[in-house]
């Protein structure tokens, strides 16, 4: 398995421990203060085991040998699963606002705020060092399947802060109105903050340009070196989050060496951009010599 994948492997496991463990805890919590802003948090880290399971099973998939019939592997198993991950969140935040609806209609007559607080403080603990852990460290370009638990993990954050203040109004005020409030806040979040996970994923499948790409300075790169004439066809896509692709024709000038400027772009798309599979085909006026570089 590639060490990257490997790494996020070792720490999404972690992951995995500790949400199902503060879920049992925090849904039993939830039940026994009568607090729906405990349970629909508790509900939400029911989607968290489901997503690190799910991005623990696309990583898996996606460190499968390539094949004949599939030359690139199974690296966008990552993608389908974070997209999946995205739209569960949007469903989770669709139940929250639904079940916050009715608690509002028929608010209830009493809910333990002590608990609520206890176990709300608790949860911000957790889910800080949860995304300590599955944050991207400086200068690491974490998978598409990493980075959509940790927007799990994030939005757990803020909805434990919301819980945390939902109770310590209910406990100074007695409003009980507070809870499903904050349900509502915590809905609202996870569904804006889901699309972005949602957006990026339909990107990587469209084969959009990477949004880490400015096209035009890569193709102004390209140009400048030596013996380069024109760029065409120029074309930049990610197999998953981690890996990009170019495939451009050069036009290269009559004196050029042809081999020496493909050599020279390759380097440059390596080491100013990333780019780990490269296909460029050279050519002249009136004549197409081919190169290839992977």
């Amino acid at each position: 398995m590639d060490q990257a994948l490997l790494s996020d492997r070792k720490r999404l496991l972690q992951v995995l421990f500790l949400t199902s463990t503060y879920f049992l805890a925090e849904l039993a919590a939830g039940f026994y203060t009568n607090s729906l802003a405990l349970i629909s948090d508790a509900v939400h880290m029911l989607t968290d085991v489901a997503a690190t399971s799910l991005a623990l099973f696309s990583l898996w998939i996606a460190s499968r040998p390539a094949t004949e019939r599939k030359t690139y592997g199974y690296v966008r198993a990552e993608i389908l699963g974070a997209l999946f991950n995205g739209l569960l969140l949007w469903l989770i935040g669709c139940f929250i606002f639904f079940k916050a609806f009715e608690r509002l209609r028929h608010p209830p007559t009493h809910v333990m705020a002590g608990g609520v607080m206890a176990i709300a403080a608790l949860g911000v603990l957790l889910n800080l060092s949860l995304a300590s852990l599955t944050k991207a460290k400086k200068g690491e370009a974490s998978s598409l399947a990493l980075r959509s638990v940790f927007l799990h993990v994030v939005f757990d954050m803020v909805g434990s802060v919301g819980v945390l203040v939902a109770g310590a109004t209910m406990y100074l005020t007695g409003w009980t109105r507070a809870d499903p409030l904050v349900s509502f806040l915590i809905g609202s979040l996870i569904i804006y903050g889901a699309w972005g996970l949602i957006r990026e994923g339909v990107d990587i499948l469209m084969e959009a340009v990477p949004a880490q790409i400015n096209l035009e300075e890569l193709k102004s790169d390209l140009l400048a070196v030596p013996g380069a004439e024109e760029l065409h066809d120029l074309h930049v896509w990610c197999l998953t989050r981690r890996d990009l692709a170019v495939s451009a024709h050069a036009v290269v000038k009559e004196a050029a060496d042809p081999d020496r400027v493909l050599a020279e772009m390759s380097r440059v798309l390596e080491r100013k951009f990333n780019v780990r599979h490269i296909t460029v085909q050279i050519e002249r006026r009136g004549c197409v010599a081919h190169a290839h570089y992977n």
